[in-house]
């Protein structure tokens, strides 16, 4: 016999966000034989899912699960059990039992074989339909209801405001995967923060993650200016650099490279090479008001080859000459070199060896989170118990990305959203059984 059904009908659980996470947690929860009710703001579910996938929907990551789980960083330690509950491998048998058919790319992150996000949205929510998962859109969370003093443990009402008016909510239990504060258009703005808090719930602030940052060009001793040069920016803003190594040194103390590449923007620099490196910056500018990572321009070549080259005489050549002439150094390259460094380092062919395998770039400020992709801070952990229930609000649950943990791009951030969402849910029946 179900615990969840035998004193009558269907326990309620009201889900709040259409997003991955609201959208995986409704259908461990239906299959639990519950009824589930699904709140969104917007006109449809899974926006951000969908605008996502729009160059290709990266589901997870192929890597090694020791190395998958260090993507996490200082969130590692809370996220693994439940990654190792639902990741890499689940995502992709769960997207097969949607007749999802996958594969891994060249960089080792996994997509569905159409690229596409709309296919397989749309089949999840067919099958959610079936099982029975009510899903009421326009539905915008203001907070929260006076609660029963007389039933501790079921939690309070939800207010919503729809189009037809203020409504109040009230379920057996209640999980809240309101997502980040990136995608403001998309539904996710971060509204509930000052919501949650005022319920007695500790929330870190929002920050941006995997973002782009503005560069920090400092002319004259003691003044920063952000941004690049004038004809920097209107030659090269836009413009990928590809094949080289990007260095940062983390808040631990380790430093850290790797192959890659970004892009050139009006105010600094994005891409897939900075977004690895988004979290140690940010923290870097928090500490000091600056962060400096360095680039290795010729990272195919030994840096003691690279000074024999530079030691030999250009004679009447200008350097980019000489440097496109000996090095194969051209375009990009060698206006980043004029652009970060003084004319008396240009000059001396020792010091510009060495910056050639490590460019110094000196980092301002993080682009407004409302640009980056995703989002650092949220509820807390210290704030909900091993099942995701928030300690203030008995019976309401968190999941996906309104929890402080934050991951590079690679499959990481859904594969994260869906594995707290099934430990949510699963904290949920687990909770409903007890009481």
């Amino acid at each position: 016999m179900n615990p969840l059904r035998h004193h009558g009908p269907p326990r309620a659980v009201a889900i709040v966000g259409g997003g991955p996470a609201g959208l995986m947690a409704a259908e461990v929860l239906a299959g639990a034989g519950l009824a589930v009710d699904l709140h969104d703001a917007m006109p449809s579910v899974g926006r951000k899912f969908l605008l996502a996938g729009k160059g290709g929907l990266n589901l997870t990551h192929s890597e090694a699960f020791a190395a998958f789980v260090a993507r996490y960083g200082a969130g590692r330690g809370v996220l693994e059990p439940w990654l190792r509950e639902f990741g890499a491998a689940q995502v992709r048998d769960w997207a097969a039992g949607l007749g999802i058919e996958t594969f891994v790319g060249s960089s080792g992150r996994v997509f569905p074989l159409e690229m596409k996000a709309a296919p397989l949205l749309r089949r999840w929510l067919q099958r959610l339909r079936a099982a029975g998962v009510r899903v009421h859109t326009r539905h915008r969370f203001t907070g929260f209801g006076a609660a029963d003093a007389a039933q501790r443990r079921r939690p309070p009402p939800l207010c919503f405001a729809t189009p037809d008016g203020h409504v109040q909510v009230q379920a057996d239990a209640v999980l809240l995967a309101l997502g980040g504060a990136s995608w403001p258009t998309l539904g996710s703005d971060g509204a509930w923060v000052p919501l949650l808090q005022a319920a007695g719930i500790d929330v870190a602030p929002l920050q941006p993650a995997n973002c782009g940052f503005d560069v920090a060009r400092e002319p004259a001793p003691g003044r920063a200016i952000p941004g690049w040069s004038e004809h920097f920016r209107a030659r090269f803003a836009g413009t990928p650099l590809k094949g080289v190594r990007l260095a940062w040194r983390g808040a631990d103390g380790c430093d850290t490279s790797r192959l890659g590449e970004f892009v050139i923007t009006a105010t600094g620099v994005e891409g897939s090479l900075v977004y690895a490196a988004a979290a140690a910056i940010r923290d870097g500018i928090a500490a000091d008001g600056h962060a400096e990572v360095t680039l290795d321009l010729l990272p195919q070549r030994d840096a003691a080859a690279v000074a024999r080259v530079l030691a030999r005489p250009r004679g009447s050549r200008s350097l980019s000459t000489h440097l496109k002439a000996r090095l194969g150094l051209a375009g990009l390259r060698v206006a980043l070199l004029h652009e970060l460094l003084p004319r008396d380092v240009l000059a001396d062919p020792a010091r510009l060896a060495a910056a050639l395998k490590a460019l110094p770039l000196r980092l301002a400020a993080a682009r407004p989170l409302a640009e980056a992709i995703s989002t650092a801070g949220g509820v807390r952990f210290t704030a909900l118990d091993a099942g995701l229930m928030t300690r203030s609000l008995p019976g309401v649950f968190c999941a996906g990305e309104m929890l402080d943990w934050e991951a590079p791009t690679g499959g990481y951030l859904l594969t994260a959203c869906f594995a707290t969402a099934v430990a949510a849910a699963h904290g949920v029946i687990g909770h409903l059984a007890r009481g």
